[in-house]
Formats: structure tokens, C-alpha cells, sequence
């Protein structure tokens, strides 16, 4: 485990290493210690790059500790520009004319040479002197990966520098107050929900340089919901309006400077608009899949759960609860109107119903008392299978089994003996679905005695039936 006092000095280093001070130069240049006059050129020695075997007199060590940092270049009426600061030690030789020295970029694979060239009379009055050479006239961008080489001229073999440096990004404040591509701007916005627009308005980025707005659904990264707009930097008016299909909670506004390596800014002001993240939800009628899959990376728990009209509740349906962040699938469900999703995350609970609107073939449950029995028949669109249960509810979501079960399929019926001391207002009659994996169990809870030893008119069961029958239908 780290100590307190490590994790304190490596807070202390990364504080420290945010909000250095870069140097400043006015003019980028080349300069070379002991007064040996040096000058530099471009690069496009192709014969350089390929190495020669060293003399045997000159020293593998002749380059020496190249260090590298990062100068800011400011100029008035101009903005600030980052450049390399590369300084190298070099022993001369009467074998050595020169220095290379490259940069890499290992984000876009570019480099930038350059030549350095000895006056030659005064490097051999100098042999076996150690020369220092600094150069900072390769300019560099924001958070940029460099490979930085430096060489000899002639190039010979296994005699060469390198070194990997990355250059500060925006949290360094130096940085972040200085170079235009930091200066990512300030959004105000104003959304019209009726022509579903946003107006963005930027400020604070600088002049005369474009500006692109995006609309984005920020997951890992912020993927596009539609075209950027620019707004160029010469135009006063800085205002575009994006239009966009839903308000959801990973709706971003982006926007950043035309310029290479630009800081992007964020702004995600729907976080709390969840609503639409629930409407999402796909029936598959051929494999009788129902599937949920979010719009917006959320953390929720989605349940299957059974709604009931009396007190508007909607009870969980056992071995249906999945976490997830993805897509949710559940194959072979009921297509019933009570059937429902529930979703749930810190923010509260929403229940969803697919099938509430009628749209796909619904069942029901009929009961009838006759004589000492109870009638119970399904009637169906489709064929199925079901179960009936007798139970006791000892609860509003959860009815015991009192060990009377029955499989009937639609078109056909069971009769349900009741004994006497079977009376009780919590006697309930249960059915559910059996050719699916989710189904809708119903109840009908009635007092099921009363009716022993009783006659109807002339003891015709149909009357019986039609005079006390129950039913559980849909929804609507």
C-alpha cells in the first residue's frame, strides 16, 4: 500500500508539473558554446540517413546528454507558438562536419531536419573540445508525442541520441492561458423543444480563426448526432443552430478551434432528461423476443414486472431482473398488456408497457362458480398453454399455493373442487402461460363459498355461471 506521504509528494509532482512556467524567446535560433560559429538549414540529406561504420579513432561517446524542453515563442500582434528546446553536447572531431537533428511526431508520423554545420577552421583548432548546441526553431503543437534524434555529419553508425518527449497539453495554466488551440471557448445555448433545435452562441476563442460546433452522444468518446457547423472568424455574428431527434442525457454540445491538436470543450446540459432513454424498447412476434438497448450509456437495473390497475403498482416477475449498461433481452414473453419493463437507477424507477395499446393478440381468464365448484377457462387468439393454481395471497404481490394445480389449454376448461375450509377473501385463482419464459400470472380472489348447497333456478350450471362470473381481461 502507498504511504500518505507518497501519494501527497506524487500529488505535489503532478501540481507542480501543471503549472510550470514555459520560457519565453522572442526568435527561435541556433547557437553553439566555445565560440565556434555554427548555422543551420533544412535537412534533405536522403545520404544521411544511411549510416557509415565509425573511424576507428572516433569515440562511440562523442554526442553526450541531449536534453529536451518545451519555449514559448511570443511575438506582439501575434499568438503564441510552442517550440523544442534541444540541446545537445558534441566532442569535436576532424571526423565530424555536423549535426542532424530530427523531430518525429509519433501522432501524425511528420518530421522536421536539421542541418547544423561547424565553421571548420575553428572546430579543428577546437579537436577533442566539447561544444554545446542549442536549437529551438522546431515548432510543435498541444500535447504532441515527439521521437527527437540527433546524428552526426557524416552519420556513423551506433553514434546517435534519442529521446521520446511529450510536450505540455492545455491543464498546464501556462499553456492553457497562452496558445490559441487551448483557448477552446464558452458556450451559451437555448434549446427549442418544438422545431427540436439547439442555438449555440461561442465567445472567448480568438479572431479571425474558425470555429467548429458539433452535437455528439458521448459514450468512450463523443460520437456524432449530426453534422458540425462552422463559424467562421471573420463573421461578427457567432451563433449556429443544430437540430437534433431526442434530449438525452448523453447529449453533448462540442465545439473547438480549426486549428491542429485543438481542445475540444464539452457541454452535456440534458443529464437529467432520462425520460426518452425508456422508449427504446423492440418485439420480435417471430422469435417472441422483447429487447431494451439504451441510447445513452446508464447504469440501470430492468425487471419484467406485472401491472395492476387497482393501485397502479407493477410487481416483479421472479428470476426477470438483469444489470446492465447494454442491450437487455428477454426471449419467449407473454405478449399480455399487463406485461411491462421496469427500469430502475438512482434517479427513481419508470415503467414501460409494450403491449398496453393492444397491438398483439391479448388472453384472459374467466372464473364461474358451479355448485361446489370453481370453472376456469382462457380464451385465446393463439394457441397456449396454461397453468391454474389455487393460492392464498398473504400479500399484495405474492399468492401461496395450496397444492391444487392444473395444465389446461385455450377452447378447454377445469373444474376446482373448493372445500369448505377453502372460504376465506384470500383464496385466490392464478393462471399464467407455460409455452413462454415470461408470462403474466392473473388472479381472481373472490369468496368462493356461499355458494354450497345453494340452488340457481333450476340448477342449470349456465345459469350459475353467468350469474357469477369473474373475468380478468387487459388492460384496455
Amino acid at each position: 500500500m502507498i504511504s500518505i506521504y507518497v501519494q501527497i509528494l506524487l500529488i505535489i509532482l503532478f501540481w507542480s508539473a501543471d503549472s510550470h512556467i514555459i520560457p519565453r524567446i522572442e526568435e527561435c535560433g541556433l547557437s553553439c558554446s566555445q565560440g565556434i560559429h555554427c548555422k543551420s538549414k533544412p535537412s534533405g540529406d536522403i545520404f544521411n540517413s544511411f549510416c557509415r561504420d565509425a573511424p576507428a579513432s572516433l569515440s562511440s561517446t562523442v554526442l553526450k546528454s541531449m536534453k529536451i524542453s518545451t519555449v514559448m515563442k511570443c511575438v506582439q500582434g501575434s499568438p503564441c507558438s510552442l517550440h523544442l528546446n534541444i540541446k545537445g553536447t558534441l566532442s569535436l572531431d576532424e571526423n565530424i562536419r555536423g549535426l542532424e537533428i530530427c523531430s518525429l511526431s509519433l501522432d501524425t508520423q511528420q518530421s522536421q531536419c536539421t542541418n547544423v554545420r561547424f565553421t571548420r577552421k575553428k572546430s579543428k583548432m577546437l579537436n577533442g573540445k566539447k561544444v554545446q548546441v542549442q536549437f529551438n526553431c522546431i515548432e510543435v503543437n498541444v500535447a504532441q508525442h515527439i521521437y527527437v534524434t540527433m546524428k552526426t555529419v557524416p552519420n556513423y553508425c551506433e553514434v546517435k541520441l534519442s529521446q521520446e518527449y511529450y510536450v505540455e497539453d492545455c491543464r498546464n495554466s501556462d499553456v492553457g492561458k497562452h496558445i490559441p488551440a487551448c483557448l477552446a471557448g464558452k458556450f451559451d445555448y437555448n434549446v427549442d423543444r418544438a422545431r427540436k433545435l439547439i442555438t449555440v452562441n461561442v465567445s472567448n476563442f480568438p479572431r479571425d480563426e474558425d470555429y467548429y460546433v458539433r452535437l455528439c452522444h458521448k459514450w468512450f468518446t463523443c460520437e456524432d448526432a449530426g453534422a458540425f457547423a462552422v463559424i467562421k472568424g471573420k463573421e461578427s455574428f457567432k451563433s449556429v443552430s443544430l437540430k437534433y431527434s431526442q434530449l438525452l442525457p448523453c447529449l453533448c454540445i462540442e465545439g473547438w478551434l480549426a486549428v491542429p491538436d485543438a481542445r475540444r470543450i464539452q457541454l452535456c446540459p440534458f443529464e437529467n432528461d432520462t425520460k426518452t432513454l425508456w422508449d427504446n424498447i423492440v418485439y420480435n412476434p417471430s422469435t417472441q423476443t422483447l429487447a431494451w438497448e439504451p441510447a445513452c450509456p446508464v447504469l440501470v437495473t430492468v425487471n419484467l414486472c406485472r401491472f395492476t390497475k387497482s393501485n397502479h403498482n407493477c410487481e416483479d416477475i421472479e428470476n426477470s431482473s438483469k444489470n446492465s449498461t447494454e442491450k437487455v433481452k428477454y426471449s419467449r414473453v407473454d405478449t399480455h398488456p399487463r406485461l411491462c419493463m421496469k427500469f430502475t437507477t438512482k434517479r427513481g424507477s419508470w415503467i414501460k408497457c409494450p403491449f398496453a395499446h393492444g397491438e398483439f393478440p391479448a388472453w384472459k381468464m374467466r372464473t364461474a362458480a358451479v355448485a361446489e365448484q370453481i370453472q376456469v377457462f382462457f380464451t385465446s387468439q393463439t394457441k397456449a398453454q396454461f397453468s391454474v393454481l389455487v393460492c392464498n395471497r398473504t400479500q399484495m404481490a405474492s399468492c401461496e399455493s395450496l397444492g391444487m394445480h392444473h395444465s389446461i389449454s385455450v377452447g378447454d376448461s377445469v373444474s376446482i373442487t373448493m372445500p369448505q375450509e377453502m372460504c376465506g377473501s384470500t383464496i385466490c385463482i392464478q393462471g399464467w402461460r407455460t409455452d413462454v419464459d415470461y408470462s403474466v400470472p392473473l388472479q381472481i380472489c373472490d369468496t368462493y363459498c356461499g355458494f354450497h348447497n345453494q340452488s340457481y333456478g333450476d340448477g342449470n350450471p349456465a345459469k350459475a355461471m353467468t350469474h357469477r362470473m369473474k373475468s380478468v381481461q387487459s388492460l384496455h
